[in-house]
């Protein structure tokens, strides 16, 4: 064991967990520590909803996300978002939509099979997939999720041609489940801004990710339940400490699977996009009351994936 473990120090990668749980000093660019998700805002009714209730409980939210996909969404419906969220400074995640789960293959519906269902299936789902990035980025959008490693490599490559401006945020999705210090190093280098790691991965095991890589992490501290169902609140602040820079992601327990979403769900979808803000509120007042010391973002930061939102489309409304 000692001469792999040596192999791996030797090309940089720390040869165990760290059970130790060193602090990160690595750090946002304004120099933040943490910064708040919230994903499955799904559609314009829902993110108007999700804001109504921040500002209620006067918290401040970084990023929202959403997971059916933009080709699920029309022109009007991206433009509005984009503009809720460009008002605010909050930086907006759409998903590639089409997918795997959208196809016509039988696989990802099967239970060995459904690690592929956010994959793209040949050369043509590729090009969809670009082609729903090209969209949104023309109509203002500035961050995208994606869950396949081939669409990962041609987003760095579209950004480098032109193809998607250069500060189009590139998330990657949990759903690529890349576990381990080399595995997520792999995908920083593909082209990642910033990776959401698996939901039940341990603080050491989480800390040696860090250790390996500079780009943001995204992590669920409350867990949908497909994913596990976990409500980790009370790490938060050891979280925070040893993976900063992260994102503290609010999912929500007892959450039926929506996706893809539409008017069919919409009063469900608001009602749980509510309730997450209200599970935000509730972890974000562990922060200050465990690691009031600890550094967060204020809205409209530099690196964000806030949307560009012309007159014309502001107009739009």
């Amino acid at each position: 064991m000692q001469e792999s473990r040596a192999f791996l120090r030797s090309l940089g990668f720390p040869e165990r967990d760290l059970y130790e749980l060193p602090d990160s000093e690595k750090r946002f660019p304004d120099g933040a520590q943490y910064r708040i998700e919230l994903p499955s805002v799904e559609g314009p009714r829902a993110l108007e909803a999700t804001l109504e209730e921040i500002d209620r409980h006067g918290i401040t939210v970084h990023r929202v996300s959403q997971g059916s996909g933009i080709m699920l969404l029309t022109d009007d419906e991206i433009v509005e978002m984009n503009r809720m969220c460009a008002e605010r400074g909050m930086e907006l995640s759409l998903f590639v939509g089409p997918r795997g789960a959208w196809d016509i293959s039988a696989q990802p519906f099967t239970k060995a099979g459904s690690s592929i269902a956010l994959r793209h299936e040949g050369a043509d789902q590729l090009v969809y997939a670009m082609e729903d990035l090209k969209r949104g980025a023309s109509l203002g959008l500035r961050g995208a999720l994606v869950a396949d490693e081939g669409l990962l490599y041609l987003t760095k490559k579209m950004k480098e041609k032109g193809l998607l401006p250069k500060d189009f945020v590139v998330k990657v999705s949990v759903q690529l489940a890349a576990a381990n210090p080399v595995s997520v190093k792999i995908i920083q280098d593909l082209g990642a801004d910033t990776f959401n790691v698996p939901t039940a991965l341990t603080l050491p095991k989480l800390a040696a990710i860090r250790q390996a890589i500079d780009i943001p992490i995204d992590l669920y501290v409350e867990v949908p339940d497909n994913f596990g169902g976990f409500i980790r609140h009370y790490e938060i602040p050891e979280l925070i400490r040893i993976l900063a820079p992260v994102y503290i992601k609010f999912g929500l327990r007892n959450h039926p699977d929506v996706y893809p979403s539409g008017l069919h769900w919409e009063a469900t979808n608001i009602q749980l996009c509510r309730e997450r803000v209200r599970r935000a509120a509730l972890g974000i007042q562990i922060i200050e009351r465990y690691y009031p010391e600890a550094k967060t973002s204020k809205l409209g930061a530099s690196d964000l994936g806030i949307p560009q939102v012309s007159v014309r489309q502001g107009d739009n409304r």
